[in-house]
């Protein structure tokens, strides 16, 4: 299905379904098919964003997902619209000690200060 024709519910849960599957990748070690989910996941945040209102907001509700790529995705796709939580969750993430997710929310707040990630 087409996701212009996807209702705003039904991208958030294509986030969790790619996102589990981002995370299989990496602790398969599977680098090139994490990268096909990346442009996949990509598409549905800019899907999201598009949309009235920018419903990726709908995301923020991803911040508690049990799974650490999905938080991440999640964190990464809202620091634009929500960028105090957003830290606040990037700071939780790092902390958590859940391994490459963990690694990439540190970088991604040594990103924010230092100028170079700058959320859209």
């Amino acid at each position: 299905m087409k996701l212009s024709y996807m209702t705003a519910e039904q991208l958030v849960a294509k986030c969790i379904e790619i996102g589990s599957a981002q995370y299989d990748a990496l602790m398969m070690d599977e680098i090139a098919k994490f990268n096909r989910l990346f442009d996949k996941i990509v598409a549905v945040e800019d899907e999201l964003q598009r949309r009235e209102g920018d419903q990726r907001r709908l995301l923020l509700a991803l911040y508690d997902h049990e799974n650490p790529q999905v938080r991440l995705n999640a964190i990464k796709a809202t620091l634009a619209i929500a960028p105090d939580l957003g830290r606040k969750a990037l700071e939780a993430l790092a902390e958590a000690g859940e391994g490459i997710q963990s690694m990439d929310a540190g970088m991604c707040i040594f990103g924010l200060d230092d100028g170079t990630y700058k959320p859209t």
